[in-house]
């Protein structure tokens, strides 16, 4: 084991081995032989390499990523025996330490604190009163929590809130022209430019004008409901449980895919990563996939993708650009 060798490059050589022992053509005796010298020098290897092969096994059931073929009418690609294993082992990555995760403390005080998290990082805020909140990738939070009332303004970014209701001190958060006014509940929201969203998981919410500028009533919500204001509009849909479930699976460092086309979970990945996926060619941006992912390793996601998609990947070191055979 190198002195200079870190848990995640543990985590990493061990996922590539998992891949090269399950999707090897062949697996030779000198092949073998190779894995168990890595495995032999060290007890992080060991422990790294089982982790990952137990868990594989337990999780054969994930979903593989898809050429979308019942989807539309696009010939399917070409590729070698596709493995449903493989995105098995790319959603397993995450059981390595989610990098740049912290925790802090926030007690009751009049003054106001700023938190934020940087690209790929999460951070998690309890309140004295036991009120936890969740940032996301690239976020900016500010916090006043008074006696009278506890004040939240999401300058930018996603975060996810479990609070403690308490009539006597409102807690509102605030996001662009609107505000969410807390009744007892856990909700999320999602502050881009020109695009906010607010979505209801559990409890009661109330979502509302937070100035004069905004002609709108206030909507109060129930578990389901999806707000997005954009500048032009304000719209209410609903969602089911398990898609919510899958949205705020950031909070354990997955992103989740369903269907999804290849160029909107590029898009997913470079909220959390400086490099960045490109895909070029409108042919392999409407291929779709299916699957959980750890969202900062964009690494794994190209050569699951080169596998199962069968289209080409090139790592340029700050971008990694994906193109469809014969649309170069």
């Amino acid at each position: 084991m190198s002195a200079n060798e870190t848990a995640a490059d543990i985590q990493k050589r061990a996922a590539d081995w998992v891949f090269e022992r399950h999707d090897a053509e062949s697996w030779t005796a000198e092949d073998q032989s190779r894995l168990d010298a890595w495995l032999n020098e060290a007890i992080a290897h060991r422990v790294a390499y089982v982790r990952l092969e137990t868990a594989l096994q337990r999780s054969g059931r994930l979903a593989a990523l898809r050429n979308g073929a019942r989807k539309n009418s696009e010939p399917a690609v070409s590729t070698p025996r596709r493995r449903p294993y493989l995105f098995a082992a790319a959603a397993l990555f995450a059981v390595a330490a989610i990098a740049g995760t912290g925790a802090a403390i926030l007690s009751r005080d009049t003054q106001t604190q700023t938190f934020a998290t940087t690209l790929g990082a999460h951070k998690t805020i309890v309140l004295a009163d036991g009120t936890r909140i969740d940032l996301n990738t690239d976020t900016v939070l500010r916090a006043k929590i008074g006696a009278r009332q506890r004040l939240i303004w999401l300058e930018k970014g996603e975060a996810f809130f479990e609070v403690k209701h308490d009539a006597a001190r409102p807690f509102v958060v605030a996001a662009g022209d609107y505000r969410v006014r807390d009744l007892g509940t856990q909700f999320s929201v999602r502050n881009d430019a020109n695009h906010l969203e607010v979505a209801l998981v559990e409890g009661r919410a109330r979502f509302e004008a937070a100035n004069d500028r905004v002609r709108m009533r206030q909507t109060d919500l129930t578990p389901g409901d999806v707000v997005v204001a954009t500048a032009e509009k304000v719209t209410i849909s609903r969602k089911t449980e398990s898609k919510l479930a899958n949205e705020l699976a950031w909070r354990r460092g997955l992103l989740v895919f369903n269907y999804t086309t290849l160029a909107d979970a590029a898009s997913e990945f470079n909220r959390y990563n400086t490099k960045k996926i490109v895909v070029s060619g409108a042919a392999a941006a409407r291929l779709t996939v299916m699957g959980k992912f750890p969202a900062t390793n964009v690494d794994l996601f190209g050569k699951v993708a080169k596998a199962v998609l069968g289209v080409r990947v090139e790592d340029r070191g700050n971008e990694i650009v994906i193109t469809k055979p014969g649309e170069e």
